[in-house]
């Protein structure tokens, strides 16, 4: 990803001292002051990119920019294992997925009944709720209310799992629905008289990105401009070449393009079609009525090559667009609720995504590698009252790092086995000299869609040293200062033999801090 536009950066406002309601857990909050209401908001595959916040390249998020304005943005903000399942398990639990034992999404369940912030949080008499997509195949444990999309959802009429164990199905779009459901939990099924945290995890902005009704006509104007390395040759990088999800190779055009005509079969046409059967006749007609002119016109053009490429780019831009603009109008109706009923200055609300998502970049998208768009998320809170940071945070954080946090702001004890640490020193505008100086990085799912091989690594401020194993054994080094694309692989450069040993020495300690049996051999990967 382009480095964050210097033109975003909020102006820092004095900081000052937090009250006491983000003081050591283990000392005792003033008896006026009630404790911290948590709304944390999680998207699927929202990319930094695409929030205004942080990007304004391609396009506005008023209400996501909200929450950074009134608040903080972090800048140096990424996950443990860029894939839905297992980063959820390490946000839920603070654990690497070595720990929490969910590695991918293809062979694993989440084990409910380990240790999770929500149980921590209901044990010291916070009502605990998550509406949305769980994607951890077992049903949720440790919320006082649920209801769940069933695997990765539906956007239209979705079905949801409730907690009596019955599926029911609803009408309308599923980021619409899920709100819906967030907002009635807060105004009728809680008791006021005790705070609460609640996850709202929406399927937006997930592959195949279908848009709602209302928004299909949006962003037909733009064009943008291809990525630098739209067209990367992969020189040097193995892995990166024998990857499934390029733009131009592997995507589908009925799937994820959306151009669908009886006599043209592709590999998931068969499934676009169940996803838009789901569609009431008026859903169907709005659908129809947009994408049959585009059907026809690109059909007629018969576009090959680069002109093709270029095509299939702008498609995917414009409906990822029109999906992440239903997503930021929702988060809009959850401010503007919190802010009538007079919550806001008692709740802390965060913004964030599983992971980030590739737009263009290496000519890809999805997810999956350890490289910079996709191991970055964003990450953005709105502080209650009695935090005054205001402005960007610098450090390097982790999704490992949200339990401890909302387990001290609420005033909990943090166990000593969650390996992520609390951001609430940051939150108070501190800089703490031992903060960590590297982050570590695992991904497993493989053999599997996209087929990006498994990898670990290591990430500091500086550079990015990755393993890719299991039927490869490939090294990778990036000087992300001076190459922040990550185009060229320096690993084996005899210069750079200093930092290779440097950063392997790094990589083992932490292997060795957070237990990763992969230290021991790369068939040790999973325990």
């Amino acid at each position: 990803m382009e480095k964050l536009q210097s033109n975003l950066f909020f102006p820092l406002a004095g900081i000052a001292a937090v009250t006491s309601l983000a003081s050591c857990s283990n000392k005792q909050r003033p008896a006026e002051q009630l404790p911290l209401n948590i709304v944390y908001i999680m998207t699927d595959d929202h990319t930094a990119q695409m929030m205004s916040c942080y990007d304004t390249r391609y396009m506005e998020t008023p209400n996501l920019d909200r929450i950074a304005a009134d608040g903080v943005r972090f800048t140096q903000s990424f996950v443990a294992n860029s894939l839905s399942g297992p980063s959820r398990a390490c946000m839920i639990t603070g654990k690497h997925s070595c720990a929490n034992k969910f590695y991918d999404n293809t062979t694993c369940v989440f084990d409910s009944s380990q240790q999770t912030f929500p149980k921590l949080l209901q044990k010291i008499g916070y009502q605990t709720a998550l509406v949305g997509k769980w994607h951890l195949e077992s049903l949720p444990s440790g919320f006082d209310y649920w209801q769940i999309v069933p695997g990765q959802g539906d956007y239209y009429n979705p079905d949801f799992i409730t907690q009596n164990n019955d599926t029911i199905q609803k009408h309308g779009y599923i980021t619409n629905l899920i709100t819906d459901d967030a907002i009635d939990w807060i105004e009728n099924k809680r008791n006021p008289e005790k705070p609460f945290c609640l996850l709202i995890h929406h399927k937006a902005i997930h592959r195949n990105w279908l848009a709602d009704t209302c928004n299909l006509a949006l962003y037909e104007d733009k064009t943008f401009p291809l990525p630098d390395n739209f067209f990367d040759d992969y020189e040097g990088r193995p892995a990166a070449a024998a990857q499934e999800m390029s733009i131009v190779k592997d995507m589908d055009m009925i799937y994820d393009l959306k151009m669908l005509r009886p006599d043209k079969n592709t590999r998931l046409k068969s499934l676009y079609e169940k996803y838009i059967g789901r569609m009431d006749e008026g859903q169907r007609a709005a659908w129809d009525k947009f994408y049959t002119p585009v059907i026809d016109d690109f059909y007629r053009q018969n576009l090959q090559g680069k002109e093709l490429a270029n095509w299939k780019f702008q498609r995917y831009m414009r409906d990822y667009m029109k999906t992440v603009k239903s997503l930021d109008d929702n988060v809009g109706r959850v401010l503007d609720y919190l802010k009538e009923k007079g919550l806001l200055d008692n709740t802390l609300v965060v913004y964030t995504s599983d992971q980030g998502f590739y737009m263009g970049e290496h000519g890809w998208f999805d997810k999956r590698f350890m490289y910079e768009e996709s191991m970055r998320t964003p990450l953005i809170m709105r502080l209650p009252k009695g935090f005054d940071r205001r402005g960007d945070i610098t450090e390097m954080v982790q999704n490992i790092d949200y339990a401890p946090t909302f387990l001290e702001l609420a005033g909990a004890e943090i166990p000593s086995d969650i390996q992520g640490i609390s951001l609430v020193p940051l939150l108070k505008g501190e800089h703490p000299k031992d903060w960590r100086k590297a982050l570590y990085y695992h991904f497993y799912e493989y053999p599997a869609e996209h087929m990006v091989k498994r990898h670990y690594g290591v990430r500091t401020d500086r550079y990015k040293l990755i393993h890719f194993y299991n039927d490869i054994n490939w090294w990778e080094l990036y000087d992300l200062q001076a190459d922040p694309s990550e185009m060229h692989n320096l690993y084996g450069q005899p210069e750079y033999e200093p930092v290779v040993k440097e950063l392997k020495e790094e990589m083992l300690k932490l292997q060795e801090q957070y237990n990763d049996p992969v230290r021991f051999s790369p068939e040790r990967d999973k325990e």
